[in-house]
């Protein structure tokens, strides 16, 4: 079982990387997905929502060296868990903030996207199960 409820914003200018990654979110059972392809629109959102977003998934070319995204999300209440992916310097010191993850993946993928929910998501436990796939339990 999944919570619904969770807010999840995908941030990459190709369409078809947003498009890839909301099907794994939904595969997951996760519907309440915001795809945006700029650094604008994602900063317009987090600043002006109404509540945060549950998890921001943020493809690091999109900052460009115009923006430390581990800075942004570490000082930024409206944004509770990231994941910076495509990320070359994805070497974070320590858990400054165990919430932000970066992955050097060009993409993430189902296994990826399934160990980030297991932090994110208060509802799901992820289990290995003998076949190799992951079963969803409650908590």
């Amino acid at each position: 079982m999944t919570s619904k409820a969770l807010r999840i914003l995908i941030a990459d200018e190709q369409h078809f990387h947003r498009m890839k990654v909301e099907r794994l979110f939904n595969q997951l059972g996760y519907f309440r997905v915001a795809p945006v392809q700029s650094l604008e629109e994602l900063l317009s959102l987090v600043e002006y929502g109404c509540e945060p977003f549950d998890l921001v998934v943020i493809n690091a070319s999109l900052a460009a060296g115009s923006l430390d995204l581990r800075g942004f999300f570490l000082d930024n209440p409206q944004v509770r868990h990231s994941l910076v992916f495509n990320d070359d310097h994805s070497q974070m010191p320590g858990s400054e903030r165990p919430m932000i993850q970066v992955s050097p993946a060009l993409l993430p993928d189902l296994a990826c996207i399934q160990r980030l929910m297991a932090t994110v998501d208060p509802l799901v436990q992820v289990r290995h199960d003998l076949t190799g796939r992951y079963r969803q339990k409650t908590g």
